[in-house]
């Protein structure tokens, strides 16, 4: 008589090793009930966890593993069993979690749906299985899980829609450590690094030697006395929402840092998020970020892979999609806000490492106009929900308030730096004037006529463009078609000319603009959003070396052929509102009124796809929450982007030959180094580099053709009117 087979949830490959189905239903359990521990929702997680494979349990899954028989469907069973339990919110939000954990979240549907066309989960629940599944009551035991402790928002569709996402990367992550663990055959891959209190010490000590605290005169006094300000305010407040209103040039990143680490510290929280707008600064901000904490605390993410889940099956690039388990994570506003109202598990996965955790927005006022109520009610469930503090930190504060009162009338936010009025007169170290129209080649006479000067355009093709047109000799060129390393050894190369007073002339998309440290004593801006233009002036005189009439942003209407993004055209058009009669652009009431102008609508022009509407509407049909509708719509530029590496020197070549090798299994730590060499581009680059391309994934080809890579304006298309944006 045959042994009798042990129902196999993996079988490793190497040994013949058996995972069953119970033991790894009560792993991920575990691991999820852990996730979801500091939002409250522990006893969700671990019945998701549960019940998750509970189809594996069936003939032809058992078929499937041990046999190699067809495809099966594994995720419904336990969405189905989940649902039986009780008819309220806290089975249906897993079941959610539980039917997408392979395939990625669903939209609701109708209670009425037909399982096989509709794609929604109630088309899975009703769909008929056969029942030999249900011997996994011999070996699991499911319950109705308790309540999270949440306080619902708004109307609480989108409240509860959040936790179900919440939840969904609780159940997804356990899920792909625990299998990947198995298959490979060691402990659970759990985040490095050292702990936030070893982090402050690091930092204090950083500041200590570099004797930041102790100037009491001048510019540096002033950023002595935010940097304090930051320290005190981290060592006192409770967790919650803050802003941090600092001029350029007032050492905000630091200063922002070490509010971060103290108030982490205070309020026993686990890791810090860096949220930035542009990925020229995270090369900058990593850098800095390194240099203080040590390379192994911090991680950069640029825009990641992300994997059509079409599928049951867990693969190698599904396994080793990013967690931010590492202590400080340095990420774009894109991948950030996307991965929160995505459907997919790639970009799911990470978002239970944000709760707990403090987030620092920089550049706040980057946010896209079509997309900010969605964002702001992310940043208030974060802040309200998951123990999460998040600062709103820039040089032009948004005036979001309003929008906060809509969504959680309770929340307010606090000042760190309260003296804004002050902190302006201080660091105004430049002066504005307005040019109107200038040819390409107007402005080009101006550079070149220049030893030293910035140009920053709104789109790539002006960018190349006036690039061209520039004398060669001490002329730059920065964009985001430039890999991440090559942008830093320009960037590296600029700082170094203009320290020895060489001669030095950039022009570059807005990458440049916030936040990273140059300083010309001229610089060239086309029209764009005030705060944009407040954000290129600190690029001119940033050390305030230079008398303020001599230190001059010039700005400009570039020629009508550089059709800007149309996300670009309300902005510009309330900037040369808000300033009319205004002293200089810069001054806090002009700064004030542009923002009271931009956000004036309240309405449906701040959440163009409306967005939160349909997951606040879902509560009145039966908790249908449109997840997959929601993520093909909420896109901050617009656009997916596929990523490329470009093999340009010993490592990059080194890593894209490893990529080659067919045996080759990549680690995390891989994929992390290997952002530093791709280029993320549109769908329809993509599509025109595709014959140039060797590819090793869906999203995802190396460069084989290295003339197609310019060393000064990085990758080359025959139809390139980018704005630039990509993050």
């Amino acid at each position: 008589m045959p042994e009798k087979r042990p129902f196999a949830a993996h079988i490793r490959e190497e040994d013949k090793e058996v995972q069953t189905v119970q033991q790894h239903l009560e792993n991920v359990a575990e691991l999820a009930k852990e996730f979801a521990m500091p939002f409250g929702a522990e006893d969700m997680a671990y019945q998701s966890g549960l019940a998750h494979d509970l189809g594996k349990f069936s003939a032809g899954f058992q078929h499937r593993i041990w046999d190699g028989g067809p495809k099966t469907d594994h995720s419904t069973a336990g969405a189905m069993e989940m649902k039986k339990l009780a008819n309220n919110p806290c089975t249906l939000l897993p079941a959610y979690c539980i039917a997408g954990h392979h395939a990625g979240l669903m939209n609701g549907g109708g209670q009425q749906d037909d399982s096989e066309t509709t794609g929604t989960l109630f088309g899975r629940l009703n769909k008929n299985l056969p029942q030999n599944y249900l011997v996994y009551k011999d070996f699991v035991q499911l319950k109705v899980p308790q309540p999270p402790r949440i306080k619902p928002l708004g109307r609480q569709g989108f409240s509860l829609s959040f936790l179900t996402r919440m939840l969904f990367s609780c159940l997804v992550d356990a899920d792909f450590l625990d299998t990947d663990a198995f298959m490979k055959n060691h402990e659970i891959a759990r985040g490095s690094g050292c702990s936030i209190k070893e982090l402050s010490q690091k930092l204090d000590n950083y500041i200590h030697e570099k004797r930041w605290l102790d100037a009491k005169e001048g510019l540096n006094g002033k950023r002595s006395a935010i940097l304090k300000m930051c320290i005190d305010t981290g060592d006192s407040a409770e967790k919650g929402l803050f802003t941090l209103t600092v001029p350029t040039g007032g050492g905000k990143t630091v200063s922002s840092l070490a509010f971060a680490l103290h108030h982490a510290i205070k309020c026993g929280m686990k890791r810090v998020i860096y949220v930035i707008p542009y990925c020229s600064i995270i090369e900058q901000t990593v850098d800095n970020f390194v240099a203080i904490l040590g390379k192994e605390n911090v991680l950069a993410h640029y825009s990641g892979a992300q994997y059509d889940d079409q599928d049951e099956d867990m693969n190698e690039a599904r396994l080793l999609t990013e967690n931010w388990d590492m202590p400080v994570i340095v990420t774009t506003a894109v991948q950030f806000f996307e991965s929160l109202f995505s459907n997919k598990t790639s970009a799911c996965r990470k978002l239970h490492n944000i709760a707990d955790s403090v987030v620092i927005f920089d550049e706040a006022q980057t946010l896209p106009l079509d997309y900010l109520q969605p964002c702001v009610d992310a940043i208030a469930e974060l802040t309200v929900n998951y123990g999460t503090t998040c600062v709103l930190c820039t040089a032009t504060q948004p005036a979001l308030g309003k929008l906060f009162e809509v969504y959680a009338p309770a929340l307010s936010a606090h000042e760190i730096c309260p003296n804004t009025q002050e902190l302006y007169s201080t660091f105004r170290r430049v002066r504005y004037e307005q040019l109107g129209v200038l040819t390409d080649e107007e402005l080009t006479q101006r550079l070149n006529a220049c030893s030293q000067v910035l140009c920053i355009v709104s789109t790539r093709k002006q960018a190349k463009n006036v690039y061209g047109l520039l004398e060669r000799e001490g002329s730059f060129h920065l964009s985001t078609l430039m890999t991440p390393e090559h942008r830093r050894a320009v960037l590296k190369t600029i700082r170094e000319r203009l320290k020895n007073h060489q001669q030095c002339r950039v022009v570059s998309t807005s990458l440049i603009e916030a936040g990273v440290d140059v300083d010309f004593p001229t610089v060239y801006r086309a029209y764009a959003g005030l705060d944009s233009e407040i954000q290129a002036g600190g690029r001119c005189n940033r050390e305030n070396k230079r008398p303020l009439q001599d230190s001059v942003v010039y700005l400009f209407e570039p020629e009508s052929k550089y059709k800007g993004s149309p996300a670009m055209k309300r902005p510009k058009e309330e900037a040369l509102e808000a300033v009319r009669g205004k002293e200089s652009i810069d001054a806090p009431d002009a700064v004030t009124e542009y923002f009271n102008l931009l956000y004036h609508d309240i309405g449906s022009a701040l959440d163009v796809k409306e967005v939160v509407k349909g997951f606040e509407d879902g509560v009145r049909s039966h908790f249908s929450f449109p997840f997959k509708t929601a993520a093909e719509n909420f896109h901050l530029i617009d656009s997916d982007t596929w990523t490329v590496l470009v093999p340009r020197d010993d490592r990059s070549r080194e890593i894209a030959a490893l990529f080659t090798q067919p045996a080759f299994h990549p680690d995390r730590r891989l994929y992390r180094e290997m952002g530093q060499y791709c280029v993320n581009i549109y769908k329809n680059h993509f599509e025109e580099l595709y014959p140039s391309l060797s590819m090793v994934g869906e999203r995802f080809g190396i460069l084989t053709v290295p003339e197609l890579y310019d060393e000064n304006t990085g990758l080359s298309f025959e139809n390139d009117g980018g704005f630039g944006l990509i993050q």
